[in-house]
């Protein structure tokens, strides 16, 4: 019983920490760091359901973004379809080549980020830095553009960032939506050009991982530690992304910044008082 609640707690983790920019990695290493709380103690069949969990949570809230941008895309390959003019048509191949320097940095350098970079002082010096950034681009940004305005450069640079969240702490949310920021962006053009941009990086993970763990198989356990890992992070998922565009068409991300601060401290004072 006590594994299936821990099961449903870091996937309700994974759920909030994945969408709101404080870093679903450093809660996740921080959470194993002090609470013992170890996803990959459930297995891969688990670390796959949290993937796909988030994945169902971002595809049910944008399916109508999804659906609209998909049929664009299908017009631009006919003849004389192509027109980045059309809001949808661009903002699909905006998402592409944002997903290009993601994929290709998470393929080749994922264990390095998974095995060098996994430390409590990582995640706090993180916290820290990403913070400030918060408040500098809050400060510095128009937040006047749409996404769909954002040239293809930009969208490049944006998927860039989203690498750097392979370093905890960092968050992929976080960063993305930052520079958007920087950019130009309205927060909540940031915030959901962030979360689209994410579904082709998730899914990619998730089919990759599911596919071996179909290759491997799995027991009547892993079986429950997946449903409940799945179900907790696709329904807090879900209510993060609702909840948090709300937030920022009015809020700043601030307060996002002052978490961080206040998490980056009391992780220091523990690791402080804990001793070498």
């Amino acid at each position: 019983m006590l594994e299936f609640l821990e099961a449903v707690l870091l996937g309700v983790v994974q759920g909030l920490t994945e969408f709101l920019p404080v870093s679903s990695s450093g809660h996740l290493l921080l959470g194993q760091y002090f609470l013992g709380l170890d996803q990959d103690r459930f297995g891969l069949p688990f670390d796959v359901a949290l993937h796909l969990g988030t994945l169902v949570a971002v595809v049910s809230f944008f399916w109508r973004d999804l659906l609209r941008m998909a049929a664009a895309f299908v017009r631009s390959l006919s003849p004389g379809g192509r027109n980045l003019a059309d809001p949808d048509q661009r903002l699909a191949y905006l998402i592409l080549a944002s997903t290009v320097p993601a994929a290709l940095i998470g393929f080749f350098l994922e264990d390095f980020f998974e095995t060098t970079v996994r430390s409590p002082w990582v995640v706090v010096f993180n916290l820290v830095v990403v913070g400030v950034l918060f408040i500098v681009g809050e400060a510095v940004g128009s937040k006047t553009r749409g996404a769909d305005k954002l040239r293809f450069p930009e969208a490049v640079g944006i998927g860039l960032t989203q690498a750097a969240a392979l370093v905890p702490g960092v968050s992929r949310s976080g960063a993305t939506i930052t520079l958007g920021l920087f950019l130009g962006l309205r927060r909540e053009e940031a915030a959901r050009f962030s979360f689209l941009m994410s579904i082709p990086i998730i899914a990619g993970a998730g089919l990759f991982q599911l596919a071996e763990v179909a290759s491997e198989g799995t027991n009547a356990w892993g079986v429950l530690m997946f449903g409940a890992g799945f179900a907790s992070s696709a329904v807090v998922g879900y209510l993060a992304i609702k909840y948090f565009l709300r937030y920022v068409v009015h809020h700043s991300l601030r307060a996002f910044a002052y978490y961080r601060f206040t998490l980056a401290a009391v992780v220091t004072v523990v690791l402080l008082a804990s001793g070498p």
